[in-house]
């Protein structure tokens, strides 16, 4: 006998409740529940799953360790986002903005994987093949290799799937699956949760990597439960704003890499292109001699990257002063501003602060602090700071300048980008020898980074 039921679920977090209510209890958001009907048997849930062998426990010590290939693609932003490759059987989440890119990237990848060759399964579950198709040349791709199928049903997929045995598969998207045997809409979080949980079998037991794009809300995050996170093996997401032609792969779980790690693509007419010094790219357009402008080396995952901090400090013309910032964590800009005031000695609680990171990139390391800290101090004494100077260094509350992570690579990115001297944490000074074409001087309080930049004035 199978017995049918209604739940609701929230949308946003999963949560499942057996009345309605317009509140969910799990994430506090208003109207999220929605009424969904699950099918059980009399027997239970175990009389649904289906007869597997199961598998015996095994000891670490007889387990292989063979370090499998992995399979690389002729974009080495992409392979370096990943951690070095494709792994085999893995399950990745890409998610991002609608129309920042997410179908071109991997409609290219599948491309170039096609072309050495190897047997590639584009499924579309938004558009026809005869849509696709027309992206395809727009793009220049023509692989006889790479396959196209528009299904949205599961259970079509997963035959096709058995039938072809490719060896990379891309859903896109995961929000237009449905699995027949759950009676929610598709895009629902049971939907999405058990489709998902689907083809991370099909990726394990076949050995078969499996991309899936996944939809974000207006928040930022990936709609859905929160655990379709926790069951993929990396999720990237794909930034950018709509108005610049830069997008930005980050990534922000990664069981085979580096988390945090970051990828710069910039969007033609023909796609996506790699930009391969991103140093380069932040740098190119800084206005010399401008008070408020600093450089800051900061790390994205392993990579070291040179941006610009730009600062504006005016009068207020209101009874409290406006604090605003782009790129950094707003909180971070009243606590520098506090302690410039009250270690260094600056009046800026009567000061409008305005703080961006140029070139649209968004930081949140604390090395970052003492770029942030010199910008303001220089746009307030409206006084430039030498334009080949690099600043790294956390701030603490009591205007002590802190240690930071891998200051040998943000030395040297500074280097081969001709830059004369770097400002770094005293404690950094020791254990390595830096580069001979930079002056490297280690400073021990705010007031001594900015004597040093800004001198005296």
């Amino acid at each position: 006998m199978v017995k049918r039921k209604t739940k609701f679920v929230c949308q946003s977090c999963g949560y499942e409740s057996p009345k309605w209510m317009g509140k969910c209890p799990g994430c506090q958001e208003w109207n999220t529940l929605v009424e969904e009907e699950t099918v059980t048997s009399s027997r239970g849930n175990w009389a649904m799953r289906s007869t597997t062998t199961p598998q015996k426990p095994m000891t670490i010590s007889s387990i292989s360790s063979e370090k499998e290939p992995r399979i690389t693609t002729s974009m080495q932003e992409l392979n370096r986002v990943l951690g070095g490759g494709i792994v085999p059987g893995s399950l990745v989440l890409i998610g991002g903005d609608p129309g920042i890119g997410k179908s071109t990237l991997l409609l290219q990848v599948s491309n170039q994987l096609a072309e050495k060759p190897l047997d590639v399964l584009y499924i579309s579950g938004e558009e026809s093949a005869k849509q696709t198709k027309l992206r395809a040349e727009r793009l220049g791709i023509t692989s006889g290799n790479l396959y196209v199928l528009s299904e949205t049903n599961l259970r079509d997929i997963a035959s096709q799937i058995n039938e072809l045995q490719p060896k990379f598969v891309v859903i896109d998207s995961i929000q237009t699956i449905y699995k027949e045997e759950v009676t929610s809409a598709p895009g629902s979080v049971s939907q999405v949760r058990e489709s998902t949980s689907e083809l991370m079998k099909i990726a394990k037991q076949q050995h078969i990597p499996i991309f899936i794009v996944g939809h974000v809300t207006k928040e930022g995050s990936i709609a859905g439960p929160r655990l379709l996170e926790h069951m993929v093996d990396a999720v990237l997401y794909f930034e950018g704003e709509r108005h610049h032609t830069y997008r930005i792969l980050r990534s922000v779980k990664n069981r085979f890499g580096s988390t945090n790690e970051m990828g710069i693509f910039e969007m033609k007419e023909e796609g996506l292109t790699e930009v391969l010094n991103p140093s380069e790219m932040f740098l190119e357009e800084r206005s010399q001699g401008a008070a408020g402008s600093t450089i800051v080396a900061s790390m994205e995952g392993t990579r070291p990257v040179l941006v610009e901090i730009q600062s504006l400090i005016s009068p207020t013309s209101f009874g409290n002063p406006r604090r605003m910032a782009t790129g950094i964590d707003y909180n971070r800009v009243p606590l520098l501003m506090a302690v410039l005031e009250k270690r260094v000695g600056l009046m800026l609680q009567n000061q409008d602060a305005y703080v961006k990171v140029a070139g649209g990139v968004k930081l949140d390391e604390p090395a970052i602090d003492l770029a942030v800290a010199v910008s303001i101090a220089s746009s307030f004494r409206d006084l430039p700071s030498q334009k080949d100077d690099v600043l790294v260094g956390e701030v603490g509350l009591t205007g002590e300048v802190r240690r930071v992570s891998r200051i040998e690579q943000r030395v040297q990115e500074a280097a081969k980008l001709g830059f004369s001297r770097a400002i770094i944490p005293a404690r950094n000074l020791d254990g390595w020898n830096p580069p001979k074409s930079i002056e490297v001087i280690g400073v021990h309080s705010v007031q001594e980074a900015i004597q040093k930049t800004l001198g005296n004035g």
